[in-house]
């Protein structure tokens, strides 16, 4: 069976900025596949070439098999993170709208709308105008629209952006819901908690290029088990000045401790401080390989030249 997504080789330029360079990127078909980079990395014109609303300027893309791909296809559907509804509409007559616009049929529609309104506790606001709801509802009515005709593939660009955790949350099951009725997700977040408890697969793009692409398991044991995580009576505090701790991510009530040499050596150091309430050898998260790869202080250290990845000469304004 074909790739839900085939990317090979594709570039983007947008004047003298690569926002894309030499990409290769296989999407299996039915895996929930997570998309994470800083903003301009290159996420959103990597989704809107998969959709075809941008072209590449080199190399090709397949989608579901067919290499002719187009925004409207009844077989896939996308949420941008640029949201708009019509707003004088009625969420009946809009949900409506979009349900025609990928060829379904009004009774089946209807039933569709109905089930979906219920599942996202929308019912009773079937027939008031969306300028009437909140942003939160406005954005699930929209991820409704994009979902009625249950896709082969489903693109969401920062589906939980703006989201209470109460929504978060209902979006959430509804997304794995669909994937195990076999939708392929593909999904882009700055969110790296959303992405570890999700994701079959995640894919890192920085500076137009894939520096990550695996499973949560895979990609950590890239990094090893040079992780400390401690909580003592003296937080932070207890770890200032010890020789081997190049890096602290203070969470207030536990740290994060990146140490060089043996952890028996931090342990003891630390007990001569401070009472000891946790101390966890651990792999890092992928919050911590995130910043890693993608902070200023960072970028042009071990990571970056092991990935090769380039310059960029200016912004790109997308997240």
């Amino acid at each position: 069976m074909s790739a839900a997504i085939s990317i090979r080789g594709v570039t983007k330029r947008f004047g003298g900025v690569v926002a894309v360079n030499g990409l290769d990127l296989e999407v299996p078909r039915g895996s929930l596949y997570g998309f994470i980079g800083p903003n301009g990395s290159g996420k959103s014109t990597t989704l809107r070439m998969i959709m075809h609303i941008l072209l590449p300027d080199q190399g090709e893309i397949e989608v579901l098999g067919n290499r002719d791909t187009r925004a409207a296809h009844d077989r896939v559907s996308y949420l941008p993170e640029e949201r708009g509804l019509y707003k004088r509409m009625s969420v009946r007559r809009l949900l409506r709208y979009f349900g025609a616009l990928k060829g379904a049929r009004q009774p089946e529609l209807d039933l569709a709308i109905g089930e979906w309104l219920e599942r996202m506790g929308l019912s009773s606001w079937l027939d008031k105008k969306v300028d009437a709801l909140s942003k939160g509802m406005a954005q699930k009515v929209q991820f409704i629209a994009t979902v009625l005709q249950r896709p082969e593939l489903l693109i969401l660009d920062e589906p939980f952006s703006g989201l209470d955790p109460v929504n978060a949350e209902v979006l959430k099951d509804a997304v794995l819901d669909l994937r195990r009725a076999g939708t392929t997700v593909v999904f882009s977040t700055h969110d790296m908690s959303v992405a570890e408890r999700l994701c079959d697969r995640i894919f890192m793009i920085f500076r137009g290029k894939k520096v990550l692409d695996g499973t949560l398991d895979q990609i950590q044991s890239r990094y090893g088990y040079d992780t400390i995580r401690v909580r003592t009576d003296a937080g932070a505090e207890a770890l200032d000045g010890i020789r081997g701790v190049s890096e602290v991510n203070d969470n207030g009530n536990s740290q994060e401790v990146r140490y060089s040499g043996d952890s028996q050596d931090l342990l003891a150091a630390l007990m001569g401080r401070t009472r000891i309430r946790q101390f966890e050898i651990a792999r890092p998260s992928l919050h911590d390989i995130f910043v890693r790869i993608a902070d200023p202080d960072e970028a042009g250290g071990e990571f970056a030249t092991e990935a090769h990845v380039p310059t960029v000469e200016a912004a790109i304004h997308e997240s």
